[in-house]
């Protein structure tokens, strides 16, 4: 058996060159529909244009009226009433000014990019290239990087040492998406702060009980650990997780098929870290790429030289001034 491992700290460092490229996957292309070229009768050309005059004697209708009396036989069109755009222009200028505020109040030079609508189609996910145990097939796929041309990243925050206040309140007032993967013997000193956090639409995902060292352990132990967790948090927030992260990225093809048993469908890693004075990068480039998955940890002043929402305004204001937008991991999954 073949160990596929990706350890925090230095191993997540650019500057050791012995990681891997990421591979990028590509979008699912659905099925070309064959066209069949269909001659409109002579009837069904005239009542086109009909139609056609019609709409545009609406278009050009003055403001005080959206209706059109139709010619006859013909049905009645409506033009689409100006306050309806209005509306949406405004709460989109609303939307602008309350990020603009917020990022002044919370010490940012610029507000955060709005993250593209969630892709309609999913992208397909695959294992990195390196990162495979010997028999992959049919277990959950590890990844960094999530195939997309959206220039957007994904913020996940791992364990749960730290349960800061003005984080929940920073991230909710700047509206910034994140994922967390909790282990419980951290968790457990306060269950409640998650829930808040869940209750802002934040998901929780599982990242063990313990927070071992998985590839020490046998597959039952493994499996302990792994669905032990995935019943903490359907017990205390009422929803199994499907996403699940090893501790320090470490895993074996026992840890996969743990995993895969307890209900798990994906592995995500990371391809940044963030810290409160600094970035660490996998890729030699040390450079964001989009779909980049980024991790942080729940730390204080204890562990950091900071606070969480001193991390948070490292990591907006990178991700800002190279152009990205924050998005939900579990909107392109």
């Amino acid at each position: 058996m073949r160990l596929v491992r990706q350890n925090d700290g230095s191993n997540v460092n650019g500057g050791s060159g012995g990681a891997p490229s990421g591979a990028r996957g590509t979008a699912r292309q659905a099925p070309t529909v064959p066209q069949v070229a269909i001659r409109p009768s002579h009837a069904a050309r005239t009542a086109l244009v009909l139609l056609t005059v019609t709409a545009l004697a609406a278009g050009c209708a003055e403001a005080t009226s959206t209706t059109v009396k139709p010619a006859a036989g013909q049905q009645l069109l409506k033009a689409p009433p100006a306050r309806a755009m209005d509306a949406y222009a405004t709460k989109l200028r609303q939307e602008s000014s309350a990020r603009a505020t917020a990022a002044k109040r919370w010490g940012l030079a610029k507000p955060p990019l709005p993250a593209p609508p969630a892709p309609e189609k999913k992208p397909r996910i695959s294992t990195r290239n390196g990162f495979e145990v010997d028999d992959h097939e049919g277990l959950p796929p590890v990844f960094t990087t999530i195939p997309t041309k959206d220039k957007v990243v994904f913020l996940t925050i791992d364990d749960g040492a730290e349960k800061d206040p003005a984080f929940l309140r920073m991230m909710s007032e700047l509206k910034i998406p994140y994922t967390a993967f909790l282990s419980d013997y951290l968790v457990k000193e306060d269950y409640g702060y998650f829930k808040k956090m869940q209750d802002k639409g934040v998901v929780l995902n599982n990242h063990t009980l313990n927070h071992r060292y998985m590839p020490n352990l046998s597959y039952e132990r493994q499996k302990q650990e792994i669905c032990g967790m995935q019943d903490v948090i359907e017990k205390r927030y009422g929803k199994r997780p499907t996403l699940f992260r090893p501790p320090f990225g470490s895993y074996n093809e026992d840890t996969l098929r743990a995993a895969g048993a307890c209900g798990i469908k994906a592995a995500p890693l990371w391809n940044e870290e963030v810290f409160v004075d600094r970035w660490d990068y996998r890729e030699l480039d040390r450079d964001l790429h989009p779909g980049d998955i980024v991790l942080s940890h729940f730390r204080g002043k204890e562990h950091w030289k900071g606070t969480m929402p001193d991390m948070v305004r490292r990591f907006l204001k990178l991700v800002t001034d190279k152009g990205y937008a924050v998005a939900r991991i579990e909107d392109y999954l």
